[in-house]
């Protein structure tokens, strides 16, 4: 049964390539997975929405028999017994990858949601000290390996450079060449730019669908 992965319908532009389904597109691109793209109603949030995912967020998947939300969760179950998560290395992927979202994504977000939500400089200023900090030990946690593990790739690359886009995107890595150079090696993956051009081709089609309404 093919995987089915569940998204929102539509989004503003400052949020388009930023959705958290780019994670899981990504590693089922990385692991060569068939799925399929449904919506849910970002405006208008449904019964049916809330019962697959109890915070109206996404994204959440259908596996199965198995329906589960959260990106960091969805990661870990198809990350499973695949070369993305060895199973010599499992404890310490599963390290890094809860890593990247108890330790530098709240720091991130804490500077995402003034900067881009409210519109609020002074206070993502204000944020901006605590997460150059945060960049700056992750960068020193990293060293000279090209990964987490070392050598090999993993489920916890994914979603750490994920998580880094958008300090990246804005100039916070320009001074951490180190970091800088391990985000770009990740998506310059041919994987996830597979997965970042079918999320962007998403939202283009439904603001086709919304032109045409």
């Amino acid at each position: 049964m093919t995987l089915v992965l569940t998204t929102y319908d539509w989004v503003p532009e400052f949020a388009r390539g930023f959705v958290r389904d780019i994670r899981v597109r990504w590693l089922l691109e990385e692991l060569g997975r068939p799925y399929r793209i449904e919506t849910v109603p970002l405006r208008d949030r449904t019964a049916d929405h809330l019962a697959h995912q109890p915070f109206h967020q996404v994204p959440f998947i259908r596996d199965g028999d198995l329906t589960l939300f959260e990106s960091g969760a969805i990661l870990l179950h198809l990350a499973e017994g695949t070369p993305l998560m060895p199973p010599a290395q499992r404890p310490h992927v599963q390290q890094w990858l809860i890593a990247a979202l108890n330790s530098v994504e709240p720091f991130s977000m804490a500077w995402v949601i003034p900067k881009f939500f409210d519109q609020d400089e002074a206070g993502a200023a204000k944020r901006e000290p605590l997460l150059r900090q945060r960049l700056a030990q992750l960068q020193t946690a990293l060293g000279d390996r090209p990964w987490l593990m070392g050598e090999g790739f993993t489920v916890a690359d994914l979603l750490m450079a994920d998580i880094l886009r958008l300090p990246a995107r804005n100039g916070l890595l320009d001074d951490l060449h180190g970091l800088a150079a391990y985000a770009e090696r990740a998506t310059d993956r041919p994987a996830f730019r597979k997965a970042l051009a079918d999320q962007m081709a998403h939202w283009r089609a439904a603001d086709e669908r919304r032109g045409a309404a």
